[in-house]
């Protein structure tokens, strides 16, 4: 029974995570949706300067709440920023529904998803300048120890061929005499 379920266990981990992204995916879509329609919605029914406002405001509420509530729950959270943005816009002279405020804040929330997204992918994917950089100064470090080996090498060597090469010069004339004969043209 435990070696069926040792052999299942990554068919079912693998359908796991396609089914968990296929949702992802699906609540995403949806999200963005519903942004795009919040959107057109507030646009409707404020000035340009009132919506800039409530943006602003609604981002601090969110802000405000995923700082000084981080044990809390995300509908805690929620309950919190709306409460913040709500007295925020009543001192501006501000009146909005709770819904645009909410829809406000969640808007917050998906940006500060999307910023904090690109951040991770941008950490974990080192950029082509600091790719190269690295390169640079990999190569560098390998040249250095390169000119550092050649260096010593040279040095041990460099005695034992001029040892060598003042030997040599006796050995080589004795040789070069014996081999100059003179030669008869016949």
């Amino acid at each position: 029974m435990q070696t069926l379920i040792e052999g299942v266990q990554p068919y079912v981990t693998t359908i796991v995570t396609g089914v968990v992204g296929v949702l992802t995916t699906f609540v995403l879509a949806g999200l963005s949706t519903v942004k795009v329609k919040v959107n057109s919605w507030l646009e409707a029914r404020t000035t340009a300067t009132q919506r800039e406002v409530i943006h602003k405001i609604a981002g601090e509420g969110f802000a405000f709440a995923q700082t000084a509530f981080k044990q809390a729950g995300g509908e805690r959270k929620l309950q919190e920023a709306l409460q913040y943005a709500t007295l925020r816009l009543a001192e501006q002279g501000i009146t909005v529904s709770a819904v645009e405020l909410q829809a406000a804040i969640e808007k917050a929330y998906l940006e500060y998803k999307a910023k904090t997204k690109t951040v991770l992918t941008t950490e974990a994917q080192p950029s082509e300048e600091a790719t190269q950089a690295a390169a640079k100064e990999t190569v560098s470090g390998l040249a250095a120890k390169l000119n550092d080996f050649l260096a010593q090498a040279t040095a041990d060597v460099a005695p034992v061929v001029q040892g060598q090469v003042q030997s040599e010069p006796e050995s080589i004339s004795a040789s070069a005499e014996a081999v100059q004969a003179p030669v008869s043209t016949e």
